[in-house]
C-alpha cells in the first residue's frame, strides 16, 4: 500500500522564476484585453483570465520545475499459498478440503493486511491458481521449489503448501526449499495406515547377451502393522518363470528381491512383476509393474587365418580383443570348415592354399581384411578379387606411409602416420579396379608413390579392406614407445574392424526407446544416424510415423537435432499398442519397432500421504506441520508471527513538470476555449 506526501519542493531560482512568469502572463492578458477598452465587460475579464492561463502554462512548461515528492511505501512479506492439484488428492478423496481450505487462509482479512498473499497451483508444473480440478499425472513438489526460489529471491517468506507430500518427479523436496523460507504444509488425505503391498521399484538393464542370466532387481514396500507372508512372481505372458515367498511384519517393512533371469531368445523380451497376498487391498494399481529386456547378441566373432606364423598376428589379435566385444580366434586356411559363425575374416598373406575360403565366402559374403606381404601370392590375389591389380617383382622394398587428410570414410585422426617403421612389401605397381577410399599411401624414402597402403572398398553391403605391407606390429610397439600406451594403434584398428562389422544397411540408423511406457508420462524416443564407420551426423532429416495398433491412427513427426542426437517427443499417446518407423529422408535409411503405452497411473499409487517427509521438510525449513482440521491455529500462528511484521519505507520521487501531461491538456484546451469564445462572440 502506497502513502503520498505531496509536499513539494524547489530551488528560490526556480520560485522566482514562477513568481516572473506569474507576473508577465497578467500583464499580456491585461495590456491585451483590459487596457485601453472602456468597457471592460465579464467577458474580457474571462478572456484575459484565459489567456492568463495559457501563457502562465507555457512559461511552467519552458521552466520545467522538478517536482519532489515523498512516498512512504508498506512493504508485506509475500505469503504463497500453494495447492497440490495432482490426481492423487482426488484418489485420497480430499479434494474437497484442499479447494476450500486455502480459501479460509487467504480470505481472512488480518492475513490480508499482514501478508501479500499469493495463489500457485502445481501438478508437473507450477502456475499462478486459476482453477482447480485435480487431473494432473504428475507431482513436482520439487518444481514448486525452484519456482518460489526464483520469484522470491532474497526474501524473507512462509509458505503454505496444501499437498499429500507424494511427489512423483524431480529431486527431493525435503531438502530443496530455500534458507530463509519457513514451509507450513498442510496434509491433505486420511493417515490412518491402510494395509498395502507396493512394487516400488525395479532395476534392470536395458540389454542383455543371449544365452547369459541378467539380474532384475525388485523393492517391494509394505504399508501395515501385522506380519504377512505374500507371494512375488515374475511373469513373461502367460507362463511364470519365477515365484517365491516373501514375509513383512512391522518392523520389516522393505525388501529387496534379486532375481536371475535367462536371455534365451534374441529380440525384446516383455516381463511382470506382481505381488499378492490373501489380504484385500484398497488399492491394487500398485501390486504390478512391467518391464522389458531386450536381447542382442552382438559379440563379434572374427577369423584370422594365416598360412604363416608372424608377430603380426598376436599384434592385430591383441589389439582387436581390446574391444572385449569382439573375439579373434587364429586358423590356419584348411582348418576352417564353415564361415557362417564369423562376422569379419581377416586374410593374412593370402596363397593358393586360401582357396576354398575365397570360394566359401562368394556364398557367405562376409567382410574381408586382406593383409599383403612377402609371402603373398599376387597372382592368386589377382584372380579371386576384383579392387586391385597388383603388378609386383621379386624385389623387396620398404615403403613408409603418408596419411590422407581427404580421407572421409570415417574419422580417422593422423596418429603419426609417417613416423612409423616402413612396411615391407614387394616392388610393383598397385592399382585400383573399383571405387576405392584410401587412407594411407605408399612412399619410399622421400618419394611419394600412387600405390595406395591402407584402402578400402564397398560393392553394394560388401565391405573390404587391404593392408598392403606387413610387419604392422612395429608400428603397434612404435606408438607404445612414442605414447607410453597402445591406445592410438588399438583405436585405429578398432574402427577398422568396426567399419568392417558395421552392416551400411542396418546400422546407419539406431533409434532408442522403451518397450513400455506409462501414460501420462514423457514418451521421448531418440535417435542416433551413422556416417558409415558409425559416426554420428549432424546433417540427417529424420521422421518418425506412429500408428495405433487398435484404431490404425496414424501421427508424423519430426526429429529435433540435439548436440549429440535426434528426439522427439510424442505426447498424448492413449494408451494402447504402437508401431513406429523412423526414416532418414536422405538415406531412405529406416528402423521400425513397436511399444506400449500401459494404462498406469503414478499419482494412483499412494494410499496415504507421506506424513514423514512432509515432517521432515517443515522441521529443515523452520516450519510446523499442520492438518486439514488445525486452519484456524495455523492462520493465528501466521498472525502472530513477528518475522513477517510490514515494513514502511520512505523513498522520494523527482519528476520533471514536462512529464506530466494534464499540464499540456489543461493548456490546449485553455487555448481553445479562448477561441471559441472570440470566435462567438465575433472578436476574431
Amino acid at each position: 500500500m502506497l502513502f503520498t506526501n505531496h509536499l513539494k519542493k524547489m530551488t528560490t531560482s526556480t520560485i522566482l522564476l514562477l513568481i516572473l512568469s506569474v507576473i508577465i502572463a497578467a500583464a499580456l492578458s491585461f495590456y491585451q484585453y483590459l487596457y485601453k477598452v472602456k468597457n471592460q465587460s465579464k467577458l474580457y475579464w474571462f478572456l484575459a483570465f484565459l489567456r492568463f492561463i495559457s501563457l502562465f502554462s507555457i512559461f511552467l512548461l519552458l521552466i520545467n520545475p522538478i517536482i519532489s515528492r515523498k512516498i512512504n511505501e508498506i512493504k508485506k512479506a509475500p505469503l504463497p499459498i500453494v495447492i497440490d492439484n495432482s490426481k492423487s488428492i482426488s484418489e485420497l478423496k480430499a479434494t474437497k478440503e484442499a479447494s476450500e481450505l486455502y480459501q479460509k487462509i487467504a480470505d481472512n482479512k488480518e492475513i490480508i493486511a499482514k501478508y501479500d498473499v499469493q495463489l500457485f497451483s502445481f501438478d508437473n508444473e507450477f502456475e499462478p491458481l486459476e482453477e482447480l480440478d485435480f487431473k494432473g499425472n504428475q507431482s513436482h513438489i520439487d518444481g514448486v521449489a525452484k519456482n518460489l526460489k526464483q520469484l522470491y529471491r532474497n526474501t524473507n517468506y512462509p509458505v503454505v503448501l496444501f499437498t499429500d507430500g507424494n511427489q512423483t518427479m524431480g529431486n527431493d523436496y525435503v531438502f530443496s526449499f530455500q534458507e530463509n523460507t519457513n514451509v507450513f504444509p498442510i496434509v491433505l488425505g486420511d493417515t490412518t495406515t491402510v494395509f498395502d503391498l507396493k512394487i516400488n521399484q525395479i532395476n534392470v538393464n536395458k540389454y542383455a547377451f543371449l544365452k547369459n542370466k541378467f539380474p532384475v532387481e525388485v523393492f517391494l514396500q509394505y504399508n501395515g502393522n501385522q506380519s504377512i507372508s505374500t507371494t512375488f512372481a515374475i511373469q513373461k505372458g502367460n507362463q511364470t518363470i519365477h515365484k517365491q515367498t516373501v514375509t513383512f511384519s512391522k518392523d520389516k517393512k522393505a525388501q529387496s528381491i534379486s532375481v536371475l533371469l535367462n536371455a534365451d531368445k534374441v529380440g525384446i523380451a516383455k516381463y511382470k512383476a506382481v505381488i499378492s497376498s490373501n489380504v484385500k487391498e484398497k488399492n491394487t494399481f500398485n501390486n504390478s509393474k512391467n518391464f522389458a529386456v531386450e536381447i542382442i547378441d552382438q559379440r563379434s566373432e572374427i577369423a584370422l587365418i594365416s598360412d604363416i606364423n608372424h608377430p603380426d598376428l598376436s599384434a592385430l589379435k591383441r589389439s582387436i580383443e581390446v574391444n572385449q566385444q569382439r573375439k579373434v580366434t587364429i586358423f590356419k586356411p584348411n582348418e576352417i570348415k564353415s564361415l557362417q559363425n564369423y562376422n569379419i575374416l581377416i586374410l593374412y598373406q593370402p596363397t593358393a592354399s586360401f582357396k576354398s575360403i575365397f570360394e566359401q565366402n562368394k556364398v557367405a559374403q562376409i567382410n574381408t581384411f586382406v593383409v599383403t606381404g612377402l609371402s603373398t601370392d599376387f597372382n592368386f590375389l589377382n584372380q579371386v578379387q576384383n579392387d586391385l591389380l597388383f603388378k609386383m617383382s621379386a624385389q623387396k622394398e620398404d615403403y613408409l606411409a603418408t596419411f590422407e587428410s581427404t580421407f572421409n570414410l570415417f574419422a580417422q585422426s593422423n596418429i603419426g602416420f609417417e613416423n612409423f617403421p616402413p612396411l615391407e612389401h614387394k616392388f610393383g605397381t598397385i592399382a585400383a579396379k573399383s571405387n576405392l577410399n584410401t587412407m594411407l599411401t605408399a612412399r619410399i624414402r622421400n618419394v611419394q608413390l600412387q600405390n595406395p597402403l591402407l584402402t578400402f572398398a564397398e560393392n553394394g553391403s560388401k565391405r573390404n579392406a587391404y593392408l598392403l605391407g606387413e610387419n604392422i606390429w612395429k608400428w603397434r610397439l612404435e606408438n607404445n614407445l612414442n605414447k607410453k600406451s597402445f591406445d592410438d594403434f588399438d583405436l585405429f584398428t578398432d574402427k577398422i574392424i568396426q567399419f568392417l562389422i558395421t552392416n551400411a544397411s542396418k546400422k546407419n540408423l539406431n533409434v532408442t526407446y522403451e518397450s513400455f511406457y506409462n501414460s501420462g508420462e514423457n514418451i521421448e524416443i531418440t535417435a542416433e544416424y551413422f556416417n558409415k564407420n558409425y559416426e554420428f551426423d549432424d546433417k540427417a532429416q529424420l521422421t518418425i510415423q506412429v500408428v495405433n495398433l487398435k484404431t490404425k491412427a496414424s501421427k508424423k513427426y519430426d526429429l529435433l537435432k540435439s548436440a549429440t542426437n535426434y528426439k522427439v517427443n510424442l505426447e498424448g499417446l492413449e494408451s494402447g499398442n504402437y508401431s513406429f518407423k523412423v526414416i532418414e529422408k536422405q538415406s531412405n535409411t529406416s528402423f521400425s519397432g513397436v511399444f506400449e503405452v500401459l494404462d498406469f497411473d503414478i499419482e494412483k499409487q499412494f494410499v496415504n500421504p507421506d506424513k514423514a517427509r512432509l515432517e521432515q521438510l517443515a522441521s529443515n525449513t523452520n516450519g510446523k506441520i499442520y492438518y486439514t482440521n488445525q486452519i484456524e491455529k495455523l492462520v493465528k500462528s501466521l498472525i502472530k508471527n513477528e518475522n513477517y511484521i510490514p515494513i514502511q519505507k520512505e523513498t522520494i520521487k523527482k519528476s520533471p513538470l514536462i512529464d506530466w501531461t494534464w499540464l499540456l491538456v489543461f493548456l490546449i484546451v485553455s487555448l481553445g476555449v479562448e477561441w471559441f469564445v472570440r470566435k462567438y462572440n465575433g472578436l476574431l
